[in-house]
């Protein structure tokens, strides 16, 4: 019997028993789609070679003669090493093939042999994967590889996708539209999808990843669009009448002028604030862009308007910090700026209570203590999340279910590429400050080796007798036997002793939040001058007199992760200094060295590490609203995002989409979302 659904069970295959279909659903596979979506997460090159054209690491299968007797010798019980030249082309080239004695006694001089393997250029050795006495054997030249596990061998899989192709040969249907088909040239769907499993060519190949990571996109983009759009028809946010000529006088009065950039970003948000949808935007910015104000004008612009707001920081020192600016700023406009963390008890805590649920109180800043059911407000207009990757979606929902339907702006100090943080930060408007203000200097950076460390010393000695301070960065709390990196307490002791008459402090991720809370808190007031921690730093703290920031085995951290580092130091009227301590020896690390000391620029050193480390290592595998594609690479092909953003942009807006057939499959993965019922995206 045919069937003309991918819904089909695997079990309906003829060959699967159940022994396979419960070794299938261990990896998830359940149904026909299941299968045919299961691509291989690398392919083996079996086309014969010229060593010419192989990059050095790259594996490789070439053809050549035995040129000389092999040699075999043996290591650490009964393991062997067996080597051998071999005439390869133009090439004479080593061929080593580990635990394979019996091939010295099977190779003779002038024999054909097939190795594929390892390709080392510089030192002309081929490390065998596979060796075979004779000319090529096997008929495929391109095999996939696919995860797989228990008693399912990839030979198996690979059979059993085989056989369902033969069996529900019509089940593939196409859901792609024929304009989009042919504008792009993409592939037919069946045909993408059998090229993934068994490729003909590497033309053929590419072609078939391309059709099937573009139709991986517009499926995701459409759910993306599709969710905003009806969010912006159903959500009745606050229309906010805000008073303008206030706002004016607001930034009449303040002691700079806005960047280009700064003003965009603050008149798409007003925009957003004084409109009939509930705002929900990703404010994104480099270290020093200046977030904070446009927060600050958003904050005022809610309160000409009547409402409260709310800013919550990941932090009581980040979040006592935003509150010691906000008051500045606003406090001289007669907005009533409060601050609210755990550390806030007793009488003074319930007074705050009592005016903020009365409304004297405009503005609350505060950490997690905001989303308690305690603390109720009188007419929530607005919530801002600071640093938003740090709380979790549930948390950000608590604060905002605080108001009805309030505006929500979300800041992040990791600056990423537009088209990837449209798709990352899902339905999500994205504003972003991609200009610095001007009169800032330049943060020097400088890359060094361990042995220069004294001198690095002598330089910190300098800058704390001029009454400076300076952060240490160590990527370990304590010595590892299995990584040779400098550990936070070794620097901490060793700077304690080479710097007499000065305070070095340490800070660490053991530490309960009340001591690293503490210790940041002394490093600020200036009573600790070198403060030796590990990453725990807190994006965005202030401390205006920490010229010097020095980060040992700075090849061990990601490029975006220097940068905020090195964001630290420079807020202040000095010049200010960061030295990157490593003796980076792969090309990867040094490239990124000479990155960091060449370019301030976040966006382009965040593009550049987003391409070394891909995005799941990037935002961390628990970034909340990453999605998890089986074949399509957000960073690679950014290209192809860019373009079924587009489409499914264009398509949700056309009621053609919404009552054509031709477009029913596009629709039916919304449907089965519950997108067009109005729940909630996950």
């Amino acid at each position: 019997m045919t069937v003309s659904s991918n819904r089909q069970l695997v079990c309906d295959l003829q060959g699967v028993g159940k022994t396979s279909a419960e070794e299938l659903r261990q990896l998830g596979i359940e149904t026909l789609e299941d299968l045919f979506s299961y691509y291989p997460y690398r392919y083996d090159n079996y086309e014969i070679r010229d060593l010419a054209d192989v990059r050095t690491d790259e594996h490789a299968t070439i053809v050549g003669k035995v040129h000389s007797e092999p040699v075999l010798t043996y290591y650490a019980k009964k393991r062997s090493r067996l080597a051998i030249r071999v005439l390869s082309g133009r090439y004479l080239i080593t061929v080593i093939a580990f635990n394979r004695p019996y091939l010295k006694k099977k190779l003779k001089l002038g024999d054909k042999v097939t190795v594929t393997g390892k390709w080392e250029r510089n030192r002309a050795v081929l490390t065998a994967s596979e060796f075979h006495v004779g000319l090529p054997e096997r008929e495929e030249r391109i095999a996939p590889v696919y995860p797989v596990k228990g008693g399912l061998t990839v030979k198996r899989l690979r059979a059993i996708v085989r056989q369902a192709f033969r069996q529900f040969p019509d089940c593939l249907s196409e859901n792609l539209p024929s304009k989009i088909i042919n504008d792009y040239k993409l592939m037919g769907r069946k045909e993408a999808v059998y090229e993934i499993h068994f490729p003909s060519e590497r033309s053929r190949l590419k072609q078939a990843r391309r059709r099937l990571v573009y139709e991986e996109f517009l499926t995701y983009e459409l759910k993306m669009q599709a969710y905003k759009l009806k969010k912006r028809q159903s959500s009745y946010g606050i229309p906010m009448n805000i008073q303008r000529d206030r706002l004016r006088s607001f930034l009449g009065g303040l002691p700079f002028s806005l960047t280009r950039a700064q003003k965009r970003v603050v008149d798409e948000i007003l925009d957003d604030m004084a409109s009939d949808a509930a705002m929900n935007r990703l404010l994104q910015g480099d270290v020093g862009s200046g977030k904070t104000i446009v927060a600050a004008i958003a904050l005022y612009a809610a309160w000409t308007a009547g409402y409260q707001s709310a800013l919550m920081a990941p932090t009581e020192i980040l979040a006592e910090q935003h509150a010691d600016s906000l008051q500045k700023l606003l406090g001289p406009f007669s907005v009533n700026v409060a601050l609210l963390t755990g550390s806030i008890r007793g009488k003074r805590r319930k007074l705050l209570l009592d005016q903020l649920k009365e409304g004297t109180i405009h503005v609350l800043i505060g950490t997690h203590a905001l989303i308690q059911d305690e603390v109720v407000f009188n007419r929530l207009g607005l919530v801002v999340t600071d640093e938003q990757h740090r709380f979790g979606v549930g948390q950000r929902r608590e604060l905002r279910v605080k108001g009805t339907d309030p505006d929500v702006l979300y800041m992040t100090a990791t600056p990423i590429p537009r088209t990837l943080a449209i798709s990352v930060f899902g339905d999500m408007d994205v504003s972003t400050i991609d200009e610095m203000p001007g009169g800032r200097k330049a943060i020097k950076t400088y890359w060094v080796r361990h042995e220069m460390m004294e001198r690095v010393i002598r330089f910190m000695r300098s800058e704390l007798t001029k009454g400076r301070q300076a952060y240490v960065i160590c990527p370990l709390i304590e010595e590892s036997e299995q990584l040779d990196v400098q550990n936070a307490m070794d620097v901490h002791a060793q700077l304690t002793q080479a710097l007499p008459g000065f305070r070095v402090g340490l800070m660490h991720g053991r530490m309960v939040s009340e001591e690293k809370e503490a210790m940041m808190a002394s490093f600020k007031n200036n009573r600790t001058h070198v403060l030796v921690s590990t990453t725990v730093v807190e994006v965005g703290v202030n401390v205006p007199n920490a010229t010097l920031m020095v980060i040992y085995d700075a090849d061990r951290f990601g490029l975006s992760q220097l940068h905020q580092l090195r964001g630290r130091v420079g807020r202040g009227n000095s010049q200010s200094y960061c030295v990157l301590v490593a003796n980076a020896r792969s090309e990867t690390s040094m490239e990124k060295m000479r990155m960091m000391t060449e370019t301030s620029d976040g966006f382009r050193l965040s593009a550049f590490d987003l391409k070394l480390r891909g995005p799941g290592d990037f935002f961390g595998k628990k970034q909340s609203g990453l999605p998890a594609f089986r074949l399509a690479d957000m960073v690679h092909d950014y290209r192809t995002l860019a373009a079924a953003r587009d489409d499914a942009a264009r398509f949700v807006k056309d009621p053609l989409f919404w009552e054509s057939e031709a477009f029913l499959p596009l629709r039916r993965p919304l449907i089965e979302a519950g997108i067009l019922n109005n729940d909630r995206l996950d």
